[in-house]
């Protein structure tokens, strides 16, 4: 028999596999809202080169959003996003 695996527990899991910059950028993005690349990088201390791996990665989870105003990316946190978080936050309270 296959084992079902609920929504929550699969992001928990997919989030296990992300980077440990993956975490700082969340929270950079709840914390002070949308943000371009640049200032995303300062804030959540991560590097230029590294940031653009961990979006796509986000980007791919559903996790983050990337819009595109004039020359410069804006990454925001989507709903699945805001949810994810709240999961990892109550598992390592719990």
């Amino acid at each position: 028999m296959i084992g079902t695996t609920t929504l929550a527990d699969y992001l928990v899991k997919a989030g296990e596999r992300l980077p440990e910059e993956a975490n700082r950028v969340l929270e950079a993005l709840i914390n002070e809202g949308n943000m371009n690349k640049e200032d995303l990088s300062l804030l959540s201390r991560v590097k230029r080169a590294v940031l653009d791996h961990v979006i796509m990665q986000l980007y791919a989870l559903g996790l983050v959003d990337v819009s595109t105003e004039g020359k410069s990316k804006i990454c925001s946190l989507t709903k699945l996003g805001e949810e994810y978080l709240a999961l990892v936050d109550e598992k390592e309270a719990g």
